[in-house]
């Protein structure tokens, strides 16, 4: 087994400790239980028997951790596995959030603009009615201005017919009392 050395140090690095057969375990089971087989006393009979015998312990040791630890590694690695589907799938739900949010601000933002825009067509109805209010006080106000003046009309009808003698006859009586005193009566009647 150990003609060829270097073909006998390849065989012992390439071993894999990961799979060894339960009957070699059996079989090895005596054989690690003696008292004899340990690296300290193999290296009083051979220091190469005795890093085999270490070589053959630690193998053993190794196989039997990695058998405990392998379930664990197994469902370390299926939860791996299953996070890393979870995050896949939270990812897309992730996304379908932002877009949702997305969507609601525009919502949002077209709410706040309605909102506006129904504040301005509010204060333009108020400021309307405030108009119309004055309006129709003035419309009321301006009614009975509209029978005196109707009154009025007819007033300045009837009296069209008489203005040019009353005219005369204010002239007349203008000329008679103004500028005309007393003396010059007098004077004007003496002549």
């Amino acid at each position: 087994m150990m003609n060829n050395p270097k073909q006998f140090l390849d065989s012992v690095q390439k071993y894999d400790g990961n799979t060894i057969q339960e009957w070699i375990l059996k079989d090895l089971e005596p054989i690690l239980s003696m008292e004899s087989f340990t690296y300290e006393n193999m290296l009083k009979k051979s220091s190469a028997a005795a890093n085999l015998a270490k070589w053959v312990i630690n193998i053993v040791i190794y196989n039997t951790i990695y058998k405990k630890v392998k379930p664990l590694m197994e469902s370390a690695d299926a939860a791996e596995k299953l996070a890393n589907e979870k995050l896949a799938e939270l990812a897309i739900v992730m996304e379908k959030v932002r877009v949702i949010v997305e969507k609601v601000d525009g919502l949002k933002r077209q709410l706040d603009e309605a909102i506006a825009k129904k504040q301005a067509v509010e204060d333009d109805a108020n400021g309307l009615a405030l108009n119309l209010s004055l309006a129709n006080r003035l419309v009321n106000g301006l009614a009975d201005e509209n029978i005196r003046w109707t009154n009025n009309v007819k007033t300045f009808e009837a009296e069209k017919l008489t203005m040019i003698g009353n005219a005369l006859v204010s002239a007349a009586f203008v000329s008679y009392i103004g500028p005309f005193n007393s003396s010059f009566r007098k004077d004007l009647w003496a002549n």
